[in-house]
């Protein structure tokens, strides 16, 4: 079966930046429903028409990937608004009087000083070329419920090496 809109593609995937540095292992395959905005577009458009097996490799530049930095997804929270025990790298969703958009955001305390903690809510291959392998595991028809769903279930987080845990990769 050919890649095309409404069908599950199961792939496996390794992720670096363009100099080599492995950034993601793809321990586990991921699954997207094609042409229900998934995956990323670019790779969606490269592998439509494929089958099993197929191979390739990709480079993204960040708009096409994760999107460009945004300086503005920054918070600086006062010290005492968060749990005692804050520490760098640790994540969690939404932040103490945020936006409704904050709200659905997951953040990542980068810095912890006496008086604030400082609070990213980009991804953390945001603003990251990246050199993405794929080899297509299998292709089947989508079940009525992912139809309707618009989602195969199938899209875990993607574990970035060295960094927390970041969105799924879509």
């Amino acid at each position: 079966m050919q890649i095309a809109p409404n069908t599950v593609v199961r792939l496996r995937y390794r992720i670096t930046d363009p100099q080599g540095e492995l950034l993601d292992e793809g321990a586990e395959p991921i699954e997207y429903l094609h042409g229900h905005g998934e995956f990323f577009d670019k790779l969606e458009e490269e592998l439509a028409g494929h089958e099993a097996g197929y191979e390739g490799l990709f480079h993204l530049e960040p708009e096409d990937a994760f999107g460009e930095y945004d300086a503005d997804l920054l918070r600086v929270i006062e010290r005492e608004a968060l749990p005692a025990d804050i520490q760098p790298g640790l994540q969690f969703e939404g932040i103490p009087d945020g936006t409704d958009e904050d709200a659905e955001r997951i953040f990542v305390v980068t810095d912890v000083t006496d008086e604030a903690v400082v609070l990213d809510g980009n991804h953390p291959l945001a603003g990251r070329a990246l050199r993405i392998w794929l080899r297509v595991e299998s292709v089947r028809a989508a079940t009525e419920d992912e139809l309707a769903s618009g989602t195969s279930y199938g899209v875990p987080d993607i574990t970035v090496l060295d960094t927390p845990p970041g969105k799924p990769l879509h």
